[in-house]
């Protein structure tokens, strides 16, 4: 038995909850949010808890127990917290500014980067070097969030660029007998 899959979702007061045979919709006052029910498996409501069973014991369905219930937990928590990533620019130069439902990045380029921000995702600027990305969807969070630290990865011998705040770089040295002589 899968112990992430045996474990049931706690489903808070105000999430509204309909299960059909192939995907979990969730409905609270922040949104709506829906995950999916892999053959194999069933969703059922016991009170205030979502269990999830295997009609069968492949391997494939034993795999897709655990991430049926993680997907209904992270859900849950989109709808009743949110997701938060925060990513941090390094550099001389370097600087964000949100402009209507634009993230434009000055990055070195010749030109500043312009980042549509996509339904579902807000995007704070606090200081010009730290972006904060919200959204109800865990999945579209990251996604945003790498997609922004893609434009301008962080350098591994200077340490410039678009990172996440407490990622740990290491830093590179620079190669040895370069510069003549």
């Amino acid at each position: 038995m899968s112990r992430v899959g045996k474990k049931p979702v706690i489903i808070p007061e105000g999430i509204k909850v309909s299960i059909f045979p192939d995907r979990v919709e969730f409905e609270s006052s922040r949104g709506k949010a829906s995950s999916p029910v892999y053959p194999g498996i069933t969703a059922r409501l016991d009170g205030s808890q979502l269990i999830f069973e295997r009609n069968s014991e492949t391997r494939q369905v034993r795999a897709f127990h655990g991430l049926c219930r993680t997907l209904a937990q992270n859900a849950i928590l989109g709808l009743t917290q949110g997701f938060v990533k925060q990513l941090e620019i390094s550099g001389v130069g370097y600087r964000a500014r949100v402009d209507k439902n634009i993230l434009e990045l000055s990055l070195g380029y010749a030109r500043p980067v312009q980042y549509k921000i996509p339904e579902g995702i807000e995007i704070t600027v606090e200081k010009q070097t730290l972006i904060t990305i919200k959204g109800s969807d865990k999945q579209k969070v990251g996604q945003v969030a790498q997609e922004i630290r893609s434009f301008r990865p962080p350098d591994p011998y200077t340490l410039k660029g678009i990172r996440y705040v407490g990622e740990r770089l290491i830093r590179k040295e620079r190669r040895a007998g370069v510069g003549g002589a």
